[in-house]
């Protein structure tokens, strides 16, 4: 078994782990942070519209030797507005200006064939209606989706997970609309497709956690061993390399994408979909990690159910360890390591690793 596979299997068996629970208010900072930052940058950079929001024309060339670069000063000194140039995989060009009537925009062809001494295949005025369509559209699906989710997610589970859920999936959507704007990709429909594509990755590991967290948690105020904090944090990581996993296989393919395909073949569109997914995916397993179960924690420790059986537990802790007595006879979890009495918060095996610890290191 390779060497993450034995830590996985470790992780699974809580020998070892992180406590990220204990941890939370550190995440919680550094995703304040980051969300404020984008908040930022929307908010004082904007997004980048596409054509199909603002209107314009598309206008696109058979093959030619002239730069992009070019092409654009070419296409702005014609029209007299910001242009886009892409270099097609036929070695074509597509040329985007904004606001441009279907009459401007048959003198703007006429003008570039000339400058760039090759015919137009094709002038297409596009329409921002059209654009606003599929944004309204967008929010309606967005809008449906989460409402859908908080009803599942409250009924498979409990309430306290499904609002823990929304709250990483809003922190999701506006790191990666944030990112959007800090960098100034274009905003296409196909922006908008890669968005709604992430919600679904970003629900996956949150889910998988959730599950395990339901199945440990079950009659928990019946046992001292643990508080539901460290059984959140036992089923976090359970599941860490799995996630770690199932996150790097879904992001090779899309990192490919944004940066050979958009950054070296210079394909535009693959940058519409591919930065979106590539933001998301990577926000999507930081709050499933980070975020998700540390707040569903923090909701059910304000339980008087769990409250009263955190005390149970420190008590119970705090008298084994002044009797001296080891973990495994006093019913507490016991360090794989040293055999003392684990402190609240600990990660520990779901057997308290029996038979290590014991001055003669014999088992019985």
């Amino acid at each position: 078994m390779s060497r993450l596979g034995t830590l996985g299997a470790r992780l699974y068996r809580g020998e070892v782990g992180y406590d990220f629970v204990a941890k939370r208010k550190i995440w919680y900072g550094v995703s304040i942070l980051i969300t404020i930052t984008a908040i930022l940058g929307l908010a004082v950079q904007g997004l980048n519209l596409g054509i199909e929001f603002k209107g314009g024309a598309v206008f696109t060339t058979p093959k030619t030797n002239v730069s992009v670069s070019q092409a654009q000063s070419y296409a702005e000194e014609a029209s007299g507005h910001e242009a886009i140039v892409q270099k097609l995989g036929s070695g074509g060009l597509r040329i985007q200006v904004s606001e441009l009537n279907q009459t401007q925009a048959n003198k703007v062809a006429d003008t570039l064939a000339e400058d760039l001494k090759v015919p137009m295949e094709s002038a297409e005025i596009v329409g921002p209606s059209w654009g606003e369509q599929i944004a309204n559209k967008a929010w309606t699906g967005l809008a449906v989706f989460m409402l859908l989710v908080v009803i599942y997610l409250a009924i498979a589970f409990e309430w306290r997970m499904a609002i823990a859920a929304l709250i990483a999936l809003i922190h999701d959507l506006t790191i990666t609309i944030g990112v959007y704007a800090l960098v100034g990709f274009e905003v296409t429909p196909g922006t908008v497709i890669g968005l709604l594509t992430i919600l679904g990755y970003s629900l996956y590991d949150t889910v998988v956690v959730f599950d395990g967290l339901k199945e440990g948690s079950k009659d928990i105020t019946k046992q001292t061993r643990y508080t539901y904090s460290e059984i959140a944090n036992r089923s976090l990581n359970g599941t860490l390399v799995r996630s770690i996993n199932t996150t790097v296989v879904a992001l090779l393919p899309v990192a490919g994408l944004l940066f050979i395909g958009g950054g070296v073949l210079g394909a535009g569109m693959l940058n519409d979909i591919s930065l979106s997914l590539f933001v998301g995916l990577a926000a999507g397993a930081y709050s499933s990690i980070f975020i998700a179960t540390p707040l569903v924690a923090d909701l059910k420790e304000r339980e008087p159910q769990m409250k009263a059986l955190k005390k149970r537990v420190l008590a119970k802790r705090a008298k084994a360890a002044a009797e001296g007595v080891s973990a495994e006879d006093s019913g507490e979890p016991e360090d794989a390591e040293t055999g003392d009495v684990a402190p609240a918060g600990a990660v520990v095996g779901p057997r308290g690793n029996r038979g290590r610890g014991r001055p003669s290191g014999k088992r019985r």
